[in-house]
C-alpha cells in the first residue's frame, strides 16, 4: 500500500470511528431517555393511586403514604381533570399559566401530546384522567445529543480549519522557496547572455537581431524577478495601467501564432492604479496565453479597458472552446487545468496577485461553450 493510500485509508478510518463514537453516544442517551420517562409514568401512576386513596378516604384510612406520594412530585408537570377535559387540578405548572385559563388549556394540550394519559378510576362509572408532561431534566435530556453533535461538528470545523491552514502555510512556503531557487538558478545562465550580448554588440551582427536578443534577456530578468517577488511582500507603485498593460500584450502578441487577430482598447488617456509592474504584467501574460491556448493558436484575442467612476476593468476576451457555468469558481483553484499538460497554477497564481496583492478583483465575466470566455479584472482607481 503506497504513503497515499495508507494516508487516505487512516482518514477513512478516523471519520468511521467518529460516526462511531457520535452513534454510540446517541443510541446511550435514547435509552437513558426511555428508562427516565419510564420511571417518570411510575411516579404519576403512583401519585394517581395516592389521589385515588385520597378521594376514597374515610375516617380510619391513613392518609400519611398517600400525601407523601403526592408531596413528592415537585418537577413533573400534571393536570387532573374530567373526562370531557375540564380542569380539577394541577401541579408544578408557573403562575403566570395557571393564572390564566387559556393559557392553561394551551398547556393541557401541550402536556397531551408528550404522554399518554393515566386513568383514575374512582369507581365502575366514575374517573378522572391525569395528564402529565416531561420533566425539565428530561427535555434537557431529549436535547443533549443535539448539542453534544453541534460540539462535535465545531470541533471537528476548527481541527480542519486548523490543519488545512497548516498545510496551505506549508505549501505557500515550499512554493515561495522553489520559486526563489528558480530565480536564484536562472540569474546565473542569465548574467552569462548579457555578456555575450555585449560581445555580440561589438560584432557586425545586424541591429534588429540585437534588439530581439536583448528584449527577451530583458523578458528572462523580469521572469527572475517575478519568481523572487513570490512569498514577499510587493511594492506597489502608482503606475498607467493602459501603458502596463499594452506593454505585456504587445510582447505576447509579437511572439504569437499570426492565426490569432489580437485588438486593445483603452483610454487614450493614463489611468492610474496602485500595482507592482512586474506582477501585473505576469497576469496579463498568464490570461493572454490562456486565451491562446483555449483558441488553439487561431481565433480572435481582444483586450479592453473600460473606467467606470472609480473602478478600471480590464476585460481579456477569446474566441475559444469556452468554461463550463459550474466550473466559473473552479478555474482558479490551485490544480485545476482542462489541459492534457501542465499543474493548473496559472489562474490560482493570478487570482492570488490579483486579490491579495493588489487589492482587486478577478471572475469569469462570460463564457459559452465553444464560443469563448472572457475574464475581467477589476481595480479601484487613483486620481490623478
Amino acid at each position: 500500500m503506497q504513503f497515499s493510500d495508507k494516508r487516505t485509508f487512516t482518514r477513512w478510518l478516523i471519520i468511521l470511528t467518529l460516526f462511531l463514537i457520535v452513534v454510540l453516544i446517541v443510541w446511550n442517551t435514547y435509552n437513558f431517555f426511555q428508562i427516565f420517562k419510564n420511571e417518570e409514568r411510575v411516579k404519576m401512576e403512583l401519585w394517581a393511586t395516592a389521589q385515588k386513596t385520597i378521594n376514597n378516604a374515610n375516617e380510619n384510612t391513613d392518609l400519611d403514604l398517600a400525601l407523601k406520594i403526592m408531596g413528592n412530585n415537585t418537577t413533573i408537570p400534571m393536570i387532573l381533570t374530567m373526562p370531557n377535559d375540564s380542569i380539577i387540578n394541577y401541579n408544578n405548572i408557573e403562575e403566570e399559566v395557571a393564572s390564566n385559563s387559556k393559557a392553561l388549556q394551551a398547556e393541557l394540550k401541550k402536556i397531551k401530546s408528550e404522554n399518554n394519559p393515566i386513568k383514575m378510576e374512582l369507581s365502575e362509572t366514575d374517573y378522572r384522567l391525569v395528564y402529565y408532561g416531561n420533566s425539565p431534566l428530561l427535555n434537557k435530556l431529549k436535547y443533549y445529543p443535539i448539542a453534544l453533535l453541534l460540539i462535535i461538528i465545531l470541533f471537528a470545523a476548527v481541527v480542519y480549519n486548523f490543519y488545512r491552514a497548516t498545510k496551505m502555510a506549508t505549501q505557500n512556503k515550499l512554493w515561495a522557496g522553489m520559486a526563489k531557487e528558480t530565480a536564484h538558478q536562472i540569474g546565473t545562465p542569465l548574467s552569462s547572455l548579457i555578456g555575450w550580448l555585449e560581445i555580440l554588440k561589438t560584432e557586425n551582427v545586424e541591429e534588429s537581431t540585437l534588439n530581439e536578443i536583448e528584449k527577451d534577456i530583458t523578458r528572462l530578468q523580469t521572469i527572475t524577478d517575478r519568481f523572487s517577488k513570490i512569498g514577499s511582500e510587493p511594492v506597489l507603485k502608482k503606475l498607467d495601467i493602459v501603458e502596463e498593460t499594452k506593454n505585456a500584450y504587445e510582447y505576447l502578441k509579437s511572439r504569437s501564432s499570426k492565426q490569432v487577430n489580437f485588438s486593445f482598447t483603452a483610454p487614450e488617456h493614463p489611468v492610474y492604479v496602485e500595482i507592482n509592474p512586474a506582477l501585473h504584467s505576469w497576469t496579463i501574460e498568464n490570461l493572454v496565453k490562456n486565451a491562446i491556448d483555449a483558441m488553439k493558436g487561431k481565433g480572435e484575442l481582444k483586450v479592453v479597458i473600460e473606467e467606470i467612476e472609480n473602478r478600471v476593468k480590464i476585460k481579456v476576451s477569446d474566441t475559444g472552446k469556452g468554461i463550463a457555468k459550474n466550473q466559473f469558481t473552479k478555474v482558479f483553484e490551485p490544480g485545476f487545468t482542462t489541459k492534457k499538460r501542465g499543474w493548473g497554477l496559472g489562474l490560482s497564481l493570478t487570482k492570488r496577485i490579483v486579490e491579495d496583492y493588489h487589492k482587486g478583483k478577478i471572475k469569469v465575466e462570460s463564457s459559452e461553450i465553444g464560443k469563448g470566455s472572457t475574464m475581467q479584472l477589476q481595480y479601484h482607481r487613483m486620481m490623478n
